[in-house]
């Protein structure tokens, strides 16, 4: 039944493209058939022409894509580059993959080679694609208006010198990259000066690196997704208004890992994350006006961690559950605000039954500032000397930065 129902559903593609092509052939690839070769198929067809290639195994690599064309794999046919070198290269607009089943990129110290690369190109679609045995995934150079959709991208990276990114964008713009599976790559998804793009309902997870990576890429929106067990959750660098929700950061744990990396980044909105089990729920450095709001810090080691540079940001109404550390403060000045936070160690009261403690919340204790300058004292961190040195500072502050209060901690937790 299953087999029939694929197979009456591809049948349904290729009458609709059939019906709705106002002009283009339809081309076949298969051993038996006039086209046997993907390369020569593409060198044989005209503009707008579809190409449909059969189930099967295709030795092939560096098939250059130059015309508007829609190339279909029928049952997943496997395309081999027997570590050659690149495999699909596209430099013309319009053009839409959707399918295949593409292995064994060639690995270079010199070169970037991709499974699929895209350059300089508009109004392209890459879906359904499955990549093994990669270098880097679905490479994106110069290109716009694209959509990377429902791919699956699985490297067997184990160190970063001689591994590649899942996916990649580099000067691109006004690209979706959605519902995509990526793992054991460097970088699972990394952009650069790429703007306006879109990265939703995404997966990236055991990556050597990071499971997101940006740097230098502004009004982009990050949502759904969720990066967990990376070497590090995500890091947004030297960007500006970048938005940020209903994303899960989940255990990236290690000596220098996090959930999430901001650094020298400016007019953010974090909104409805879950940051869980990670060393780090967020670290942040040199980001200013940045709006976290009913976000969900929960087990980490700590949920936040400012190191410094950091103004005008503002922390309402989120969740503080049960982490070693609520928040790491490197100075004592502060004009960030933290109001109508829950926090699980509040200890305080609520006579009038208003759901907001009478008696503001000091999130950082002297213990946090301690570890930072001295971490072989985490080993103290259960013990009755720091419960009393942490009431010492809570009772006349000196190393703690003494405005950085929440003047109405909520009794409850947050939901939304």
């Amino acid at each position: 039944m299953y087999k029939r129902c694929k197979k009456f559903f591809f049948t349904i593609i290729i009458i609709g493209i059939h019906v709705t092509a106002t002009y283009g052939n339809i081309l076949t690839v298969c051993k038996t058939c006039t086209h046997k070769s993907i390369i020569q198929t593409v060198k044989a067809s005209i503009a707008h022409d579809t190409i449909i290639i059969q189930k099967g195994i295709y030795k092939e690599y560096n098939i250059l894509i130059d015309k508007p064309l829609t190339i279909i794999g029928n049952n997943y046919p496997t395309i081999d580059g027997e570590r050659q070198g690149e495999i699909i290269t596209i430099v013309s607009d319009h053009v839409t993959i959707d399918g295949l089943f593409i292995i064994n990129v060639g690995t270079s110290y010199t070169e970037d080679y991709a499974a699929i690369r895209v350059k300089k190109s508009k109004n392209f679609v890459i879906q359904n694609v499955v990549l093994e045995k990669l270098f880097f995934g679905i490479y994106l150079e110069k290109a716009r208006n694209g959509k990377i959709y429902h791919n699956k991208i699985i490297g067997d990276a184990i160190e970063e010198y001689n591994s590649g990114n899942g996916i990649q964008l580099w000067y691109s713009k006004n690209i979706t990259i959605e519902h995509n599976f990526v793992q054991r790559v460097r970088d699972g998804i990394y952009l650069e000066f790429s703007d306006d793009c879109s990265i939703i309902n995404n997966v990236s997870s055991h990556n050597i690196r990071y499971g997101l990576h940006f740097m230098f890429s502004n009004n982009d929106i990050y949502k759904d997704n969720t990066f967990e067990k990376n070497g590090a959750g995500v890091a947004v660098m030297f960007s500006k208004k970048i938005k940020m929700y209903h994303n899960i950061f989940k255990e990236n744990w290690g000596s220098a890992s996090y959930g999430m990396l901001l650094k020298e980044i400016n007019d953010a909105e974090i909104a409805e994350n879950t940051f869980e089990q990670n060393t780090i729920g967020i670290n942040i450095e040199g980001s200013n006006r940045i709006q976290y709001n009913k976000n969900n810090f929960i087990n980490n080691g700590w949920a936040i961690k400012v190191r410094g540079a950091c103004y005008t940001n503002t922390f309402v109404q989120n969740n503080f559950l049960n982490n070693s550390f609520d928040i790491s403060y490197n100075s004592k000045l502060n004009d960030n605000i933290f109001d109508r936070n829950y926090w699980s160690k509040y200890t305080g009261y609520d006579l009038n039954k208003d759901g907001i403690g009478d008696v503001p919340y000091r999130p950082v204790k002297l213990f946090s500032y301690i570890v930072n300058r001295t971490p072989e004292t985490i080993i103290l961190l259960r013990s009755l000397f720091i419960d009393l040195i942490d009431f010492s500072e809570k009772v006349s502050p000196v190393f703690t930065p003494d405005k950085l209060l929440d003047h109405h901690p909520l009794i409850h937790k947050i939901e939304w």
